[in-house]
């Protein structure tokens, strides 16, 4: 009975130590952080997948993980749920995303406290891309919120929530040039926004242009580079060109030296991962944000090369 009774303690303990779990003192820290980013599974058999890759990567003890949000809201109940499942199963601290996009103020002040209610404190606030895609105009919701540094002050008035934002290393698409992908993260910066992590970093000089740019300003923002291995060569292409962001020629012509090899291909993504995640940590980056798409070997395989 008393052990029963010492050990719920001690796990409440723990738990309630995840709960108030700073992801800015973690990235301000003299260690690296290396974190993991995952999507809403859209079936069962892509959350049995997703849950394979959770424990596996669980095993290397993240700094914390990422739980991203459907354009619109559509996975906002998955996101909401799985954010509080891996909060109360496993050992790991979430970040949920945030969008503006489709919702009135109303609307996102009750997903904000959908997530404090889960006992989520750590949030990562967007824009998010037109509702249309890339290439339609941004419209924002008539009740809503028109750029992400409202929707970041909107968090911080709300409670004890720390809060992060999207950088854009090789510029928004909506961006004119550097200066101005600069001069917006400061903005959302004075706001509240106390770190920031990159969209998928194919070229590394581009986020030390991005980084030096903010220091050039007074900005002390920090920006965790976000990295994806390379497993499927079109797949990621695919993926750039719909983030507004297409792989340089310098990776491409890498990548198509394997032809139709596919094992070549991995090998090939994972080294020039590998390489970039180095040169960022060698420069001073304060952590490695990995793109996982949800499975484990890949990422668990570079972080291992680290």
């Amino acid at each position: 009975m008393v052990c029963g009774m010492a050990h719920g303690t001690a796990s409440s303990m723990a738990r309630a130590e995840r709960f108030t779990r700073s992801i800015p003192a973690m990235i301000e820290a003299d260690t690296p952080t290396f974190s993991f980013e995952f999507f809403p599974p859209k079936d069962d058999a892509s959350e049995a997948q997703l849950w394979d890759a959770i424990r596996r990567l669980e095993k290397v003890s993240p700094s914390f993980v990422s739980i991203t949000y459907g354009a619109g809201g559509g996975t906002r109940g998955r996101t909401v749920r799985l954010t509080q499942r891996v909060l109360e199963e496993t050992s790991l601290t979430p970040m949920a995303h945030l969008t503006c996009v489709g919702h009135s103020v109303a609307e996102l002040r009750s997903i904000v406290g959908s997530y404090a209610a889960a006992g989520v404190r750590n949030i990562l606030a967007l824009r998010g891309d037109p509702q249309g895609g890339l290439g339609q105009p941004w419209v924002a919701h008539p009740e809503g919120l028109d750029h992400a540094d409202e929707l970041v002050a909107l968090v911080r008035g709300l409670g004890d929530f720390t809060v992060g934002v999207a950088a854009f290393p090789d510029g928004h698409p909506e961006s004119s040039d550097i200066s101005e992908d600069a001069e917006t993260l400061v903005r959302k910066e004075q706001a509240g926004a106390q770190f920031a992590i990159t969209q998928m970093v194919f070229d590394v000089d581009h986020y030390l242009r991005l980084r030096d740019e903010l220091a050039r300003r007074g900005s002390r923002l920090p920006v965790v580079p976000a990295i994806m291995p390379i497993t499927n060569a079109r797949q990621v292409a695919r993926m750039a060109e719909l983030a507004g962001q297409p792989m340089p020629a310098a990776v491409t012509e890498r990548l198509e030296r394997h032809g139709d090899d596919a094992d070549g291909v991995r090998a090939e993504g994972m080294a020039i991962a590998t390489e970039s995640s180095r040169r960022l940590l060698d420069e001073g980056a304060p952590g490695i944000h990995f793109i996982t798409m949800n499975r484990s070997s890949a990422t668990l395989e570079v972080f291992g090369n680290l």
